[in-house]
């Protein structure tokens, strides 16, 4: 069941994008006003737009009815239930990778800043 809808789906979505990507923007049917070829077009003088709209909206119903099947049949597959989140385990804190440094380090130490720093600037 759940390969049916998904392959429904995927077609579904070539299809809305294969229909938009054929609609004419709004701005064509200037030209089609001084009839700039109207009267040639494969869905008569008024052009395809009424049909391409409502073809797409009917894909869009099927779509958003495919995502929502979808996500029914991902959330029975899973096992989740409709209880709150539960809280967290309190567990003693993790070792860390990172080793702990060590008083007895080759490092030298940074010392005081007065050490290095003269009081007076040098002249």
């Amino acid at each position: 069941m759940e390969k049916l809808v998904l392959i429904v789906h995927i077609l579904t979505a070539l299809a809305i994008i294969a229909l938009i990507l054929m609609q004419q923007g709004k701005g064509a049917s200037a030209g089609a006003s001084f009839g700039a070829g109207a009267s040639q077009t494969v869905f008569g003088s008024e052009g395809g737009g009424n049909f391409f709209t409502r073809a797409t909206a009917v894909f869009a119903f099927v779509f958003f009815c495919t995502s929502f099947g979808l996500a029914i049949i991902a959330k029975n597959s899973a096992g989740v239930t409709d209880v709150a989140i539960p809280s967290m385990i309190e567990s003693a804190p993790a070792e860390s990778d990172v080793p702990a440094a060590d008083e007895s380090s080759d490092v030298p130490s940074m010392g005081s800043a007065e050490d290095d720093v003269p009081a007076v600037p040098v002249q």
